[in-house]
């Protein structure tokens, strides 16, 4: 057994790193110092074999810096929860017109033609109609950071480290992120995940869950991440910048927009909210401030109508802007419920997540609006959770099929040390499937629903539920 540490000060890593040769057969077991971590067991065919994978893995840990250390000696440094104040809008009231408690202030928040993703601090999401029905709810381990969607994917970030995909019925670990990233925000595109983190720096891993590239900001905390195609912006205490996705070369880094607290993007345009007291809509091709959107607090969110026509902020005071493109304030109104942390802006209404954990849902529209700058607002349901509501949570448990119908079936291989998926259905390219690694069994065949090729091609993607075939 040989058991290491690496502990940095100022917030940066503090983990370990514990490698079991027994016999054929090695366990890995890695994680943040003073917690259980995650465990990693591999066969090999001879305990020659064994032992130099094991060597290889203990060299490759100490040339990063680990040493060698007493389990124990070092405690567990507390993972950092976001805590801003909060106080109560003096403006006028703004039209709520369904709020739902969550339980526990609430960062995450996504809304699509279906339904509203809501996400706390205490690991809990749930799904909620537009009409405000509560739908769904999810247990996952650890405060939930921000939900993100990929095409049909779900995601949400937790502070265990794991991004975990609630496209399915039950909620599969899709990404394990470093233990030492202590997660602040997250992005997707095409299967790429951007991650922001409290040292400032922004990390991007692939779809097989492999480290791409990582760069450290210009400054020592870092709240935005948004990605596309060809980039990934990146917004921290020091200004925002662009880095080229597929190396992490520096594009360009302002500090016009600093002290960052949350990011939005559009086409050609990243928005960067501040302390400051404003948003910045700063152009993708160059960082320059094409306007700038003037609050009276720190602005904690923001989030744009489509083709950024309106510009939504929110505020510490627990206000909530709307701004034309150019720049000029149309409105100020209060949310009753708490500073919004995140938001999202669909079909004239304005989804919140906020400091108190409600996920409210404001009308947007021009007479609604109106309405209540004249004092006439509607009285907000109070959306509940039913009692009977089913909580599901993460499984490695799969059902199992003997036929296969009308599914696809994938196949996981050993290549190396690493499993990986392909597609045995015949008809499809000899490409590698994103596939949840903890589910993954050398030899073994399963079932999905279907698969779809990602956008930038390369590589398949799964969706639907997933069984293990007989």
């Amino acid at each position: 057994m040989t058991y290491l540490e690496l502990s940095e000060d100022g917030g940066g890593a503090h983990k370990f790193y514990e490698t079991i040769v027994s016999g054929t057969r090695v366990t890995i077991t890695y994680g943040r110092i003073g917690e259980a971590g995650q465990t990693k067991v591999t066969d090999f065919p001879t305990e020659e074999k064994a032992r130099a994978a094991a060597a290889k893995k203990i060299n490759e840990k100490v040339r990063k810096g680990y040493a060698s250390a007493v389990r124990g000696v070092r405690q567990r440094r507390p993972v950092t929860h976001r805590t801003i104040a909060s106080t109560r809008s003096t403006a006028q009231q703004a039209p709520v017109l369904w709020r739902f408690d969550s339980g526990a202030s609430a960062f995450g928040i996504f809304v699509d033609e279906e339904r509203c993703w809501v996400g706390n601090q205490r690991g809990d999401v749930y799904t909620v109609t537009h009409s405000g029905i509560v739908t769904g709810r999810f247990r996952l381990p650890d405060g939930v950071k921000c939900i993100v969607a990929d095409d049909f994917w779900i995601y949400a970030g937790c502070d265990d480290g794991k991004v975990y995909d609630l496209s399915g019925k039950v909620p599969r670990a899709a990404y394990e992120i470093a233990a030492e990233v202590d997660i602040y925000w997250l992005d997707i595109h095409d299967g790429v995940l951007g991650v922001s983190d409290r040292a400032g720096r922004i990390t991007t891993i692939d779809y097989e869950d492999e480290f791409q590239w990582a760069r450290t900001g210009q400054g020592d905390y870092a709240w935005m991440v948004r990605c596309d195609e060809d980039a990934v912006y990146h917004g921290h205490s020091g200004g925002v910048a662009r880095y080229d996705a597929s190396d992490g070369a520096l594009v360009w880094h302002t500090s016009s927009a600093d002290q960052v607290l949350f990011g939005w993007q559009e086409e050609d345009a990243v928005y960067a909210a501040t302390a400051r007291r404003a948003v910045h809509r700063l152009a993708k091709s160059d960082g320059r401030v094409e306007a700038v959107y003037r609050c009276d607090g720190p602005v904690y969110s923001c989030a744009t109508s489509p083709g950024g026509r309106y510009v939504f902020a929110g505020d510490s005071h627990s206000s909530v802007y709307c701004f034309a493109a150019s720049g000029e304030r149309l409105w100020k109104l209060g949310t009753g419920c708490g500073s919004a942390f995140s938001m999202q802006f669909l079909d004239d209404r304005l989804y919140i997540v906020t400091t108190d954990g409600s996920l409210a849902c404001i009308d947007a529209s021009e007479t609604a609006i109106a309405a209540a700058r004249e004092g006439t607002v509607p009285e907000p349901v109070d959306v509940k959770a039913a009692a009977s509501l089913p909580v599901v949570e993460p499984s490695v448990v799969l059902e199992t099929v003997s036929h296969a119908g009308d599914g696809v079936v994938v196949e996981c291989v050993r290549e190396g040390e690493r499993l990986r998926v392909h597609v045995a259905t015949p008809g499809y390219e000899a490409w590698n499937v994103q596939f949840p690694k903890d589910i993954r069994e050398a030899g073994a065949r399963y079932l999905v629903e279907g698969v779809r090729p990602s956008g930038r091609g390369g590589f398949y993607r799964t969706y639907g539920e997933i069984r293990r075939l007989l």
